[in-house]
């Protein structure tokens, strides 16, 4: 005859399952939200999930009018564009946005952050860099330096009118 183990120590089958019960909820909360919220097309390059937030709507309509749309994506500017960055990045902010879309605690018009302002940054003298003169690459890392949105503020996403303060 074989004997099954016991559960001895301090958790009994009344704990036990009320953990079992806790972690089933837990995961099937999660599970639906994360189909609710399409979180599978987050992983991917494509802009239109850029506008699954609604917020991100005069975003996508800007970009699809202004100048770099032929050539970059959401990604190609505003994530870095290493594997494991790019990935980061996709998980820290959308963690953010998860939070502050669900509390409703975030800036209108929304308004790109300091560290997404510098990735931005790194991806236009990237991709710009037989453009740029090295002093002004230099000067990118100082800070209070020029920066390209100084002065190319509509290449991304055209001009800023709705779109916020400049």
């Amino acid at each position: 005859m074989v004997e099954t183990p016991q559960l001895s120590g301090k958790l009994g089958t009344g704990s036990v399952m009320v953990l079992a019960v806790l972690l089933g909820l837990l995961a099937g909360i999660g599970g639906f939200t994360f189909l609710y919220a399409e979180g599978l097309s987050y992983m991917s390059d494509n802009p239109k999930v850029c506008v699954n937030c609604h917020i991100m709507q005069p975003q996508y309509d800007s970009w699809q009018k202004a100048s770099h749309h032929t050539v970059a994506t959401c990604v190609d500017c505003h994530l870095p564009h290493g594997f494991f960055g790019k990935y980061y990045s996709k998980a820290e902010n959308g963690y953010h946005h998860s939070v502050a879309f669900t509390l409703q605690n975030f800036h209108e018009p929304i308004m790109i952050k300091s560290k997404s302002g510098q990735i931005l940054e790194g991806n236009c003298l990237h991709c710009h860099a037989d453009l740029v003169h090295g002093q002004i690459a230099r000067a990118a890392e100082e800070p209070g330096a020029l920066r390209c949105m100084h002065c190319h503020r509509s290449v991304g996403h055209g001009a800023t009118t709705g779109l916020g303060r400049r």
